[in-house]
């Protein structure tokens, strides 16, 4: 291991989502347009969630945690994507960029553990609405946020760690920011060690939630075919679709790109999936997700007469 140390390389080029200088104006908008998006929408529901009373509820909670992590999941990657796009300077330090590994790594976990906490909540909801206000509390949404950062931290530590004692033989990632795969592509020999915990560790920890999402609503689904009220299946079908769309475009995408040998990485197609997971879907999150319930509508609604009547 003597080789393989901290100062092998001192820093990465970024080469971005395309080298072509043609297309560099197309994708500048594109990510700024798609980032002022996320932040409008989740931004929209955490001052509906924050100022109306009426959300103050463990679900919204959770829906507000989602918020602050797609937030995060974009700001990570995009505010250096378009500084690099606008100065051609694509140069990050190494320690800057395992930082960058930590945060992301952390916050994209943790978008896996929400969704597992709210297939919970609607597992609760649909199976035992009686008990609901009972079983989901305030509380246990802490508990459940607090045991996840206990998961996800260690667990992106360790993989930024392996990471950062690799021997890089270059320096030019074919991605828009460090990222494990791409990095791990760059490595003079195998990263063996590093696979056989992404493939063992990794897949406990990302997948777990996964598992027992799947769980959840097996659960849900013997309970909605029980049902002999259309009234009753559809509002089952309203409580979990949203949901179910949000957990298929994470893990849908993220299943794809890190559990595969680095030696299969393919710098175009994986970065087009990259710029879906960790762009575009955390934008259309609060817009599955929240902007179109009619409780969030209501409550900005009132939101809005509030700040009129102060004006006046």
């Amino acid at each position: 291991m003597a080789e393989a140390n901290w100062t092998s390389v001192s820093e990465f080029v970024l080469l971005g989502l395309s080298e072509r200088q043609d297309l560099q104006p197309l994708i500048f908008a594109g990510l700024l347009a798609t980032y002022l998006v996320n932040l409008v929408g989740n931004s929209v529901l955490l001052l509906a969630v924050w100022a109306d009373t009426q959300l103050h509820s463990p679900m919204y909670f959770l829906l507000s945690q989602l918020a602050v992590v797609d937030v995060s999941f974009a700001s990570i990657t995009l505010p250096q994507a378009l500084v690099h796009i606008l100065t051609q300077h694509r140069a990050i330090p190494f320690a800057s960029c395992m930082g960058q590994v930590f945060v992301f790594l952390a916050v994209g976990n943790m978008e896996g553990y929400l969704l597992a906490a709210m297939a919970y909540d609607r597992y609760v909801a649909v199976c035992d609405p009686l008990r609901y206000a009972a079983v989901v509390t305030r509380s246990l949404c802490l508990k459940m946020a607090a045991a996840s950062l206990a998961v996800v931290i260690p667990h992106s530590l360790l993989h930024t760690v392996m990471a950062a004692r690799l021997r890089y033989c270059g320096n030019c990632v074919q991605h828009f920011f460090c990222d494990l795969p791409p990095l791990l592509h760059l490595s003079c020999t195998r990263p063996f060690a590093n696979e056989l915990v992404l493939f063992t560790e990794g897949v406990l920890v990302v997948l777990a939630p996964f598992a027992f999402i799947l769980a959840s609503y097996a659960r849900i689904g013997v309970a909605v075919a029980r049902l002999r009220s259309a009234q009753a299946l559809r509002k089952a079908l309203s409580t979990c679709g949203s949901h179910l769309t949000v957990v298929t475009l994470f893990y849908g995408t993220v299943t794809w790109l890190y559990f595969r040998p680095a030696s299969s990485y393919a710098h175009e197609r994986d970065r087009q999936v990259a710029i879906f997971y960790t762009v575009v879907a955390p934008a259309l999150n609060p817009l599955i997700y929240s902007l179109r319930n009619k409780d969030v509508a209501v409550a900005l609604t009132r939101v809005k007469r509030k700040v009129l009547a102060r004006d006046t």
